[in-house]
């Protein structure tokens, strides 16, 4: 990877009545693993079926049913752990994590706890060009999914979906290394950037794919140092943890309610509970779910159903060969390749698909910065405008680099290069046609230009001595020579000629 140099944001610091205070937060993301088999079973993990139709008989836990591990859900797993520059375990096994909820037929839910599939790792968050906090992955341990109790159906009972029942997660464990709520925000949006560019999970928030446990406390300024350097729990705070969070705004808004939370209860005296909270949206307050359980609480124990799971070092090997080039790689390499800045490269690379539109218009087109811009700020704002998709840009990168070479040839002006491109995205068609058969190119010939300036002059003589007064009112001349031309003149002949006619 190339070396994009970058200091970390300092933590956010919160005024209490008495003290400062910083916050400390860690994360668990939830992350539904892409394949169209579940976890232990065939059924399908396709979303929006009718409730409970893919459940298989291993799901409904019927007497008798074993489970079988899903191959290519442990490859996405460890694809996982690679792009996030983890260790891989080749020996870890399955726990049974005991509880009772009535989307859990099994009474347990298959998880990883002593011994996960995926060790320690890190991911770099980007806060702004040349600001970045470096978050450690504790751990990413795969485990099934429950099912779902809806309870706003009747008012009399409630009902229960299992279709999401044995879907292959991956929990993703963060150290306690993030400062501050926009710094959480900005982890999901990174961590969900990786995995789309690796694949294994499509970061779909709205359906749960991909959601988020927050652990939050407080600490003293210097505490936290003093916890680096000893990795001693002691010098941080009582931690609580708000429980499925699937929105970024609300991951922040959260947070802050928390902390304010936490400090008022320790600067009056009292004692902060470990306990799992959850976040109400239209309070904008957290509140108690339950006490948080330690692992005793639910009777960990190897799963008698499933040996321990061993893979090879050259399987893994493959997986690795086969990783796509990822976020900060890409970003590196186009801020190196094509001249852009650190945040024009973070734009383009904040989705795999508008990377690869990118690389396509600048390949054709040959010129990094001016693609940038186009692709930024004319066909991102239009397709934002219109609240469409990349995937539903009307024009092509073929048909983009089109337009972006005729700028570069001098064949068209920027301004006329706008109205080429509000033609195409609204009717299609080649661009350098375009311009020919509509008489859209520019005016490159002097002596044209030249006598359209005279003209201007000529009829604006009190203009001309301003001008002359104040040489940054030739702009006026020159906008209405543009004007004269339809736009066509070619703006640098314009200015060049206004300038030495007006003798400036």
């Amino acid at each position: 990877m190339l070396d994009l140099t970058y200091e970390a944001p300092k933590p956010k610091v919160i005024a209490g009545a008495k003290h400062d205070w910083e916050l400390v937060i860690g994360m668990e993301i939830h992350a539904q693993v892409a394949s169209q088999a579940k976890l232990f079973s065939g059924a399908s993990t396709k979303f929006g079926a009718e409730p409970n139709s893919n459940v298989s008989f291993v799901d409904a836990a019927m007497p008798g049913m074993l489970p079988v591990i899903n191959e290519y859900c442990i490859e996405q797993a460890v694809r996982t752990g690679l792009g996030l520059k983890a260790q891989i375990n080749l020996t870890s096994a399955f726990d049974r994590k005991n509880y009772f909820y009535p989307d859990l037929p099994q009474g347990y839910q298959i998880s990883q706890l002593y011994h996960p599939l995926v060790g320690e790792g890190e991911v770099i968050v980007d806060m702004e060009p040349g600001v970045a906090r470096r978050v450690r992955i504790e751990r990413i341990h795969v485990e099934q999914d429950a099912g779902k109790s809806i309870h706003d159906m009747d008012p009399n009972m409630s009902f229960v979906d299992l279709n999401r029942t044995g879907v292959a997660l991956m929990e993703i464990v963060s150290r306690p290394d993030i400062r501050g709520p926009e710094e959480a925000a900005a982890y999901v949006v990174k961590m969900r950037q990786i995995l789309r560019y690796l694949g294994t999970c499509d970061g779909n928030m709205q359906n749960g794919n991909l959601r988020a446990d927050v652990n939050v406390s407080i600490c003293l300024p210097g505490q936290y140092e003093k916890y680096m350097e000893t990795q001693d729990f002691d010098h941080l705070g009582t931690r609580c943890e708000i429980k499925n969070m699937n929105s970024m705004r609300f991951i922040q808004q959260a947070i802050d309610y928390e902390a304010k939370r936490q400090i008022a209860i320790v600067e009056a005296g009292g004692k902060v509970d470990q306990e799992t909270r959850l976040y109400d949206p239209d309070k904008g307050e957290t509140r108690s779910m339950r006490s948080k359980e330690e692992a005793h609480d639910y009777r960990y124990f190897p799963c008698p159903d499933l040996l321990p799971l061993e893979i090879e070092q050259g399987w893994v090997d493959d997986i690795a060969a086969s990783l796509p080039e990822l976020p900060d790689e890409k970003k590196a390499r186009f801020v190196k390749d094509f001249g852009l800045s650190e945040y024009d490269a973070s734009v383009l690379t904040a989705e795999v698909v508008n990377a690869a539109y990118f690389e396509a218009v600048v390949t054709s087109a040959g010129d990094g910065k001016l693609s940038a811009n186009w692709v930024i700020n004319e066909l991102f704002g239009r397709l934002k405008k219109d609240d469409c998709d990349i995937s539903d840009s009307p024009v092509s990168p073929a048909q983009l680099a089109g337009i972006i070479r005729l700028i570069k040839s001098d064949a068209i002006s920027g301004k006329i290069a706008k109205d080429l491109f509000e033609i195409v995205y609204t009717e299609g068609g080649d661009p350098e046609q375009i311009v020919e058969e509509r008489g859209m190119k520019q005016v490159t010939d002097t002596g044209a230009i030249e006598t359209a300036v005279d003209e201007i002059i000529a009829a604006n003589p009190a203009q001309v001595e301003k001008a002359r007064q104040n040489p940054k009112l030739a702009g006026w001349f020159v906008g209405q020579v543009m004007k004269a031309t339809g736009g066509k003149a070619n703006p640098k002949a314009v200015n060049e000629l206004v300038a030495a006619k007006l003798g400036l």
